[in-house]
């Protein structure tokens, strides 16, 4: 069961061998009342304890499957549901120490029904969150 909220209270882990962490994930919901195709989603911008990442660098997990924002944009089958969970991966060295983080999510959304210069939507989000293992 998701939650309501953006950021979900589970799934904020690092990524990688243990002692070669590659990066850290936020688990999210959907940012749309309803279902969406991947190419309709221009990224996440996250930020942890101040510090800035970027959606143009951030990745999009979904289903066993990881997106770069440029394969996004160019995917055309792919689809987001409602009742599904997503992760945003983000490349940082060593990934986060233990302990626990504040997170900011900026998810860019787009609406096909909108015109271009309203075409990309943020919705924000922050909690705090905790690493249990580095």
């Amino acid at each position: 069961m998701l939650e309501h909220q953006l950021i979900q209270s589970t799934g904020f882990r690092n990524f990688g061998p243990v002692g070669a962490r590659e990066g850290f994930a936020v688990r999210i919901r959907i940012p749309n009342y309803h279902g969406t195709r991947l190419s309709q989603l221009d990224g996440f911008d996250v930020t942890v304890d101040g510090e800035y990442f970027d959606h143009e660098v951030n990745s999009f997990g979904i289903r066993d499957e990881v997106y770069t924002i440029a394969e996004m944009r160019e995917e055309t089958t792919a689809r987001w549901g409602l009742l599904e969970w997503g992760e945003i991966l983000v490349r940082k060295p060593g990934g986060l120490a233990p302990g626990v983080h504040k997170i900011e999510v900026l998810a860019r959304i787009r609406y096909s029904y909108f015109p271009p210069d309203m075409h990309i939507f943020p919705m924000r989000e922050e909690r705090f969150a905790t690493i249990c293992l580095a």
